[in-house]
């Protein structure tokens, strides 16, 4: 298998990223709702009275959870690809990336609220 290089390199990375975002938005609730919430912190985040950092900090915050949603969508995918059968170690890596956004979300919420209760 012959790999691409340079511009059809870059060309192909990005189909297949948009390939994954269409896949992602038909397949994943979670991930269309927490877009949405993205989208609305951005209005939101310009409104505020803040920093650009902060801005930048409370927008990475919120990005951050649509990154590891994604990872979790992919772990699920792999997982339920192996096999549909109820598994302990298919449990647990499916509870690892459910955790793994809960813990986002809170690093997410304690950016915001400490940034507009500074």
């Amino acid at each position: 298998m012959q790999k691409n290089k340079g511009l059809s390199r870059l060309y192909y990375a990005s189909v297949y990223s948009l390939q994954g975002l269409r896949a992602a938005l038909k397949n994943e609730a979670a991930f269309r709702q927490e877009l949405i919430l993205l989208l609305i912190a951005v209005l939101i985040s310009f409104v505020l009275n803040v920093s650009a950092i902060e801005r930048l900090a409370m927008l990475s915050s919120i990005t951050l959870i649509l990154i590891v949603e994604l990872l979790n969508s992919a772990i699920e995918c792999v997982v339920d690809r192996v096999s549909t059968d109820r598994h302990e170690l298919s449990g647990r890596a499916k509870d690892y990336g459910s955790l793994a956004v809960l813990l986002t979300v809170m690093i997410a919420a304690a950016t915001w609220l400490t940034i507009l209760l500074n």
